[in-house]
């Protein structure tokens, strides 16, 4: 997946900037312990994902806006499963995002706001370690150079990416 794609699948889910996309407001589709899914209808058909907020953000003083990690589905099958971070503030792009789940880690790309998995072939295993585990713990640093920390509950992610999966498969 091109990071042109990536973009476009924040674009669809958020309806950041996309003005001439014909596109319904996000519908709640249901919670999941920590996790909960929406869809979203657009021009090119319905958008399904799973996002969950964190339960710890550091440093504390620091203003970090709205923060969600989200995994994403189109029912075209363009995109399957796509995980992705979105912050409140600008990232850095040459200290771009890290992914800890267990022992497994990941390493993401800066897009703005935006984080992606640097390489696409990771996915299916991030996804299956975030099934398998408890925590997920995304470290960063914002533009200005503040280190940040978030904490993710993995609890609920499984029945969330079923629900996904009935909704987008």
């Amino acid at each position: 997946m091109t990071i042109r794609r990536c973009l476009t699948a924040l674009i669809l889910i958020f309806g950041l900037g996309a003005p001439a996309l014909a596109q319904s407001e996000p519908e709640f589709r249901g919670e999941y312990s920590d996790w909960r899914v929406f869809t979203r209808s657009t021009d090119d058909g319905l958008v399904c994902y799973t996002l969950s907020r964190p339960r710890d953000s550091t440093p504390l003083a620091h203003a970090h806006g709205n923060v969600y990690f989200l995994v994403s589905s189109w029912q075209s099958g363009s995109v399957e499963e796509q995980p992705s971070l979105l912050v409140g503030y600008d990232l850095r792009p040459i200290s771009p995002p890290q992914i800890r789940v267990g022992s497994s880690r990941f390493d993401m790309f800066v897009d703005g706001q935006e984080g992606f998995l640097d390489n696409l072939r990771d996915e299916p295993s991030l996804v299956r370690e975030m099934r398998r585990g408890s925590t997920m713990r995304v470290t960063g640093t914002t533009s200005d150079g503040i280190a940040t920390a978030y904490e993710f509950s993995l609890s609920g992610i499984t029945a969330a990416l079923q629900r996904v999966s009935s909704l987008c498969g």
